[in-house]
């Protein structure tokens, strides 16, 4: 079966195309390239689906990720469709440790997708932004200052949870 057999499949939940295609690539039946490839032309949702896919996997395995992977995360935190930008955070949130030294471009978009219109877009911009923090990544002392700006800011508890749980867990407070 093929990446596209798998997502136009009409008698196949959504949920199911995700889990399918995410054991597909954690068995090594399609490589990351190859989702990367198909998914840049595709259209929004089933962009959206692959890279959600890649979070599933990245979940179980983060070491499956390559510097390929970031980018195309990084150039979707910009995309129109939320859901392609709330997939794309989560992913970068799940193998960011992997890549301390590429996440400037990255770290740039989650903070602008802090100020979104979508909760969703913000809570994965900052379980995102959390887990780069938690990587004492070499941008930290900028990142904590802005994450407790967002953080005084954001009016959703559920969101700001996030922040405050990742400025304690680098023990600090608000």
């Amino acid at each position: 079966m093929t990446i596209q057999e798998i997502l136009e499949n009409k008698t196949t939940k959504p949920k199911e195309k995700t889990e399918q295609l995410s054991k597909c690539i954690l068995d090594g039946l399609f490589s990351t390239s190859a989702v990367i490839t198909f998914a840049i032309p595709a259209k929004d949702a089933m962009k959206a689906t692959c890279i959600e896919a890649f979070e599933y996997a990245t979940k179980i395995n983060p070491a499956i990720a390559t510097k390929e992977l970031l980018q195309f995360a990084t150039v979707n935190l910009n995309a129109k469709a939320p859901r392609v930008k709330w997939e794309s955070a989560k992913l970068i949130g799940n193998i960011a440790a992997l890549f301390p030294d590429h996440l400037e471009e990255a770290i740039i978009q989650l903070i602008a997708n802090t100020a979104s219109n979508g909760t969703v877009v913000r809570w994965s911009a900052a379980y995102a932004l959390a887990e780069i923090i938690k990587t004492k990544h070499q941008y930290n002392a900028e990142l904590v200052e802005a994450l407790k700006n967002i953080c005084n800011i954001e009016e959703k508890n559920s969101v700001k949870k996030i922040y405050l749980a990742a400025l304690k867990k680098i023990n600090l407070s608000i």
